[in-house]
């Protein structure tokens, strides 16, 4: 069987970052999905740096890629749609909910909604002469 030739896709860190950017990951926000500090997530996304190998399949997950494409012996694929910031990513949490949990959330976003379309609506009387 011949062996399968692997070639690295630029610097881990470098990658590491973009991946993060793609997903809509601040560096603050990634080393908290992680359990880690910033200051590591800035580390790990010098040049030269590696993080711990017990770090890759939590920030494979986190990124929604697989553990070849953090590594760069495979290219991205282009699939779903990632969410691009913190709201979209909890929005998509969401919709794994159960239905009943998914309705209670929906009346309090709608809640919050209404009370800011209010709110507009009085600023636009009170502006006009």
């Amino acid at each position: 069987m011949p062996k399968r030739k692997t070639e690295v896709i630029e610097g881990f860190g470098p990658r590491l970052a973009e991946l993060r950017h793609a997903a809509g990951y601040t560096q603050v926000e990634f080393a908290a999905e992680l359990g880690i500090t910033q200051r590591m997530v800035a580390y790990y996304e010098a040049p030269d740096a590696h993080p711990p190998a017990h770090l890759l399949p939590g920030m494979a997950q986190t990124l929604g890629v697989s553990a070849d494409v953090l590594l760069g012996v495979a290219a991205p694929r282009r699939g779903k749609k990632l969410a691009t910031n913190r709201l979209e990513r909890r929005l998509l949490e969401i919709t794994k909910l159960d239905p009943k949990a998914q309705r209670q959330i929906t009346q309090l976003l709608d809640t919050f909604i209404e009370r800011e379309r209010l709110k507009q609506r009085v600023n636009a009387q009170e502006a006009s002469p």
